[in-house]
């Protein structure tokens, strides 16, 4: 009996949503790798390197509650198609790009596509049961990490033709995609109208709920000190590691490879056992040691642990952080609260890169991972009492999760 539940067929259209999480997070990925070319090619400092990474963050920040609340209105079908017509607009300027200029020009476009990343969430809570979510969630997660492998797989491969093909890879990849979700994606918002939660007043009102408010603060601690890492760990492993383009694809190949293992197969068992707010801190403290350990490595025997608890970690957060969000928002809200926490993680991909960057300076330093380690611990902290107060005041729509 266990067995079958277990192997309920997902939902009709699920496929399509999945399909365009992966796109999306390939056009973010594709770009990592290829840092230290560019940052050779157009003579910048890791700085302005790590800029390429925050222009997408940027455009995500500014658009993601924009699409979120034209989903609650209009439809989560129209935004992801444009979603992903747009990735492969901005994949074609980028790869067409001749100076940095137009480089963040393209990076700019690809990421307020990629701000769709919360309709496709809110698209899987419309079609999921509240008892089914972790595992839906689970299976967006690991769309996710097969997004974050292909992406810099794409960029270090793709780059022994030249450095612009990968962006022409990544721009056909998107295309046909838009082809396929115009034809198989369903429509899945909520019939009701797009209105909010009043009672809750006006600033929950405009994230979705109540219960998101806290909970928007402890995503954007925890990603400012992971984006810290994801912008800056190539030029990290070049200048203390000594390694190249293909090194560092293979290191964020089994990064990724990790996170699909654990939220395509460990999130909801572990879940199940811890239930979701001891989940989010396990996430939370195991990134932070990871990140701790980071910074003191000088050879592998430190880095691949630190590495494995900074990817165990990040897939057990990033998918009981959307569960914890959901369940504490009324369906009329979900594309407002994930567009809302989409966007302050995508400012966090601003503050993360370009501080990590500045730390990070010629000679390798550790700051930027020490520093990410505190701010994880902060963000355990602030999981600790948001969760522990959403207990007491749960949403009419909470998922236990057991």
């Amino acid at each position: 009996m266990k067995l079958r539940r277990n192997r309920v067929p997902l939902p009709p259209g699920f496929g399509a949503i999945w399909s365009a999480v992966v796109v999306d997070l390939i056009g973010f990925g594709i770009v990592l790798p290829i840092l230290p070319i560019y940052a050779k090619r157009y003579h910048t400092t890791s700085l302005e390197a790590a800029l390429l990474v925050t222009a997408f963050s940027a455009a995500t920040f500014v658009c993601s509650p924009i699409w979120g609340r034209v989903s609650d209105r209009f439809g989560r079908k129209p935004v992801l198609l444009v979603s992903l017509a747009g990735t492969a607009v901005g994949s074609l300027v980028t790869g067409l790009a001749g100076g940095l200029g137009l480089l963040l020009i393209g990076r700019v476009i690809d990421g307020a596509s990629g701000a769709s990343i919360s309709v496709a969430q809110a698209a899987a809570a419309d079609l999921s049961r509240p008892g089914d979510r972790s595992r839906l969630f689970g299976y967006l997660g690991a769309a996710f990490g097969i997004g974050f492998v292909a992406g810099p797989a794409i960029g270090a491969l793709g780059a022994l033709g030249g450095p612009r093909l990968p962006f022409f890879i990544a721009a056909a990849i998107a295309s046909v995609n838009t082809l396929v979700a115009w034809r198989r994606l369903p429509e899945t918002r909520p019939t009701g109208g797009p209105s909010g939660p009043r009672r809750a007043g006006p600033v929950a009102a405009l994230f979705g709920g109540r219960g998101a408010v806290p909970l928007l603060a402890v995503a954007f601690s925890a990603m400012v000190a992971f984006s810290g890492f994801e912008a800056t760990f190539a030029l990290f492993g070049q200048r203390r590691f000594g390694f190249g383009i293909s090194s560092a694809a293979a290191v964020f190949t089994a990064v990724g490879a990790v996170i699909v293992v654990v939220q395509g197969g460990l999130v909801r068992p572990v879940v199940g056992r811890l239930g979701e707010a001891r989940t989010l801190l396990v996430g939370l403290l195991a990134n932070a040691g990871g990140l701790a350990l980071l910074a003191v490595a000088h050879s592998w025997s430190l880095a691949v642990p630190a590495l494995l608890a900074l990817t165990v970690g990040q897939g057990l957060v990033q998918t009981t952080m959307v569960t914890a969000l959901v369940s504490r928002t009324e369906p009329s809200g979900r594309g407002r609260a994930l567009g809302a926490q989409q966007s302050a993680g995508a400012l966090a991909r601003v503050v993360g890169p370009a501080v990590a960057g500045a730390l990070l300076g010629a000679h390798a330093s550790g700051a930027p991972y020490l520093v990410g380690a505190a701010l994880t611990v902060v963000a355990a902290a602030l999981a600790g009492a948001a969760l522990k107060v959403g207990e007491k005041h749960p949403s009419p729509d909470v998922d236990r999760l057991r």
